[in-house]
């Protein structure tokens, strides 16, 4: 018989919370992972349709001395400006949206059973349609932010500007079907992440869509 087609996660959540941490437990599990950050810096690389778009839009300012798009550089300037991020979303998602939605084919021609896609701006976007799940991970504020400055070297005013380009983390909880706090030891959001993954293959081997 056919197999049906993949289960679909979409898994978002607040800035610096641990959506990625969470993304590659479900990897070693056996789920297909999708990460639309990936396929936004593929998308700026040179060659691409995007890269050219950007060039014109934000100018020389935004290539680096290796001559791709510095996104530090231009992640500074789109989050400190809605007219910049507006601009820079008109050139970047129907890219990221042909390559998306060619991987997909890709992985369910492969027999994936299970879908993830990390996408930051899931709700941002309107994609909940595209998921048969939405799992969002969260953490408090002040604790995000210190893993921001940690791991990422952000300053307080940057992740503060980017955390609020995003919908308010209860707004993303309320939309959810699924939350995962991480404001504990990284134990204790494996088991999490474990008991999703068990709810998850539970669901798609039954062909439900929700999660029990």
């Amino acid at each position: 018989m056919k197999p049906g087609p993949p289960y679909r996660v979409g898994l978002t959540g607040t800035v610096a919370a641990g959506k990625s941490a969470v993304a590659r437990r479900l990897a070693e599990w056996g789920a297909t992972v999708i990460d639309s950050d990936e396929l936004a810096r593929e998308l700026v690389q040179p060659g691409f349709p995007a890269f050219a778009g950007i060039r014109d839009a934000f100018g020389e300012d935004v290539i680096g001395s290796d001559g791709t798009i510095d996104r530090e550089v231009l992640g500074r300037l789109v989050f400190e400006d809605d007219a910049a991020r507006a601009t820079l979303e008109r050139i970047s998602h129907s890219g990221i949206r042909e390559l998306r939605a060619r991987l997909i084919a890709e992985a369910t021609a492969a027999g994936a059973r299970v879908i993830v896609e990390e996408v930051p701006l899931l709700f941002e976007v309107g994609l909940e349609a595209d998921y048969d799940v939405i799992v969002v991970v969260d953490a408090p504020q002040p604790l995000r932010q210190a893993r921001a400055r940690t791991s990422r070297g952000w300053s307080a005013e940057r992740f503060a500007a980017i955390d609020a380009a995003q919908l308010p983390g209860t707004e993303k909880r309320r939309r959810a079907h699924r939350v995962l706090d991480n404001a504990g030891k990284p134990e204790e959001l494996d088991a999490a992440v474990r008991e999703l993954w068990k709810a998850v293959l539970s669901a798609a081997a039954e062909g439900r869509e929700d999660l029990e």
